[in-house]
């Protein structure tokens, strides 16, 4: 099964975009956060947050990178997942 874009969504939605906003490629925009970091923020789903990091030309680099292997199909091709990160048994 392919990875699709709603596999790499975490839930959070920006309430407010400016209406001066620059989207980047037409397609998401960086928002520095109240801690220092940077997030990129998809015009589709609007106003979805997608990633985060420490610098700004990382985020850029790594959403350019991430939505064009998404769009290709090729994401699965570069990761994998260590751990579930279900807990078995009782706590």
């Amino acid at each position: 099964m392919k990875t699709k874009l709603s596999d790499s969504l975490g839930g959070t939605v920006e309430n407010t975009i400016p209406e001066d906003v620059e989207w980047i490629d037409d397609v998401f925009y960086i928002k520095k956060t109240r801690f220092g970091l940077y997030t990129s923020i998809l015009k589709e789903p609007y106003g979805a947050h997608f990633l985060t990091g420490l610098k700004y030309e990382d985020v850029l680099k790594v959403t350019r990178w991430h939505l064009k292997c998404l769009q290709e199909g090729t994401l699965d091709e570069h990761t994998r997942v260590v751990n579930s990160g279900v807990v078995g048994g009782k706590l």
